[in-house]
């Protein structure tokens, strides 16, 4: 993403306070923070690895695991490093095209996170409702193609919000009360009028979790339908303990990102630190759990994940020898 147009009013970088009010604390809370980061970046990555490697898992259930473990990489690593480095070693500046980098490929990642969640419904829904027409339905190629769908839609709605945001002079301040560029803490900084971005984020934000929220439920409504009519007592609790975990992490995902959102712009009287930590664990938990959950969870990955795990065992173990 190129660098925003600066004009003579705009700060050549702004200053991440952290987490305010808290930061003689900032050490023992950047812990937590890196312990999720690192199972992130493990679990997500083994998951990905695991899935463009072994050709067994070449399907379209999958790819769409692999997508949601690429999406989520990209999601924390855009922002928790640098957190990091806030909370750690008072790094605090950030470039201004850096800035809105930052925001570019957190936003974006969480809108096509939000299209590949979907996806992952319609798949298990044609597959446990409609069985036989799946094969037909859903193909390897389709679910590579709703993936890019999902990215492109979020591309999509950020362009417009960056150059909304990008145009705006910042001579306010530049101190972003935040861990990361969060898109209301920047445009707070800005001295021009922000209510058409305002008003354009938070109705594209609405509108793609209320369309993404509503075609997610009717999907798991009609799984617990069809699975409640199963005749053996095994199967359905097996079901019902698949879906109920793959409806909780969804149930963070969305919560978790409109409390993030809606709290930054209505603060509800909640203290600065309070705001800013829910929105720091809004992109710290979700990855985490997610390749715990879609990925390692699935009896077929896990396998996949102990044959990468053999194969890098293998050339060490033949050099040990």
């Amino acid at each position: 993403m190129s660098a925003p147009n600066q004009s003579n009013s705009n700060p050549p970088s702004f200053l991440l306070t952290g987490i305010p009010d808290l930061e003689v604390s900032h050490v023992w809370i950047s812990i937590p923070f890196c312990i999720t980061y690192v199972v992130a970046l493990l679990g997500n990555s083994l998951v990905l690895l695991a899935v463009v490697l072994d050709r067994n898992l070449h399907e379209p259930m999958f790819c769409f695991i692999a997508m949601l473990a690429a999406i989520d990489l990209i999601f924390s690593t855009a922002v928790v490093p640098k957190m990091l480095g806030v909370l750690w070693l008072d790094s605090r500046e950030i470039g201004f095209g850096a800035c809105f980098s930052q925001m570019f490929f957190t936003h974006t990642s969480t809108a096509a996170e939000s299209g590949v969640l979907l996806a992952m419904s319609l798949d298990r829904y044609v597959a446990i409702c409609h069985p036989l027409r799946y094969s037909t339905v859903l193909t390897v190629p389709r679910a590579i193609g709703a993936g890019l769908l999902a990215l492109a839609r979020g591309v999509g709605v950020m362009i417009p919000l960056m150059c909304l945001l990008t145009g705006l002079p910042y001579c306010s301040s530049r101190v972003i009360p935040h861990s990361y560029c969060e898109y209301m803490a920047v445009a707070g900084l800005a001295c021009g009028d922000t209510a058409p971005s305002h008003r354009y984020g938070l109705g594209m934000a609405t509108l793609l979790v209320g369309t993404d929220w509503a075609f997610i439920t009717f999907s798991y409504c009609s799984i617990l339908r069809a699975v409640l009519r199963l005749p053996s007592h095994r199967p359905r609790l097996k079901a019902l303990g698949t879906c109920g975990s793959h409806l909780f992490i969804i149930l963070i995902f969305y919560i978790g990102g409109l409390l993030s959102m809606y709290l930054q712009m209505f603060t509800l009287g909640l203290a600065p630190h309070v705001q800013v930590l829910l929105a720091d664990s809004y992109l710290a938990v979700p990855p985490m759990l997610n390749p715990l959950v879609y990925g390692i969870k699935v009896k077929q990955i896990q396998e996949g994940i102990r044959k990468l795990l053999g194969q890098l065992a293998g050339p060490r173990s033949s050099q040990a020898a």
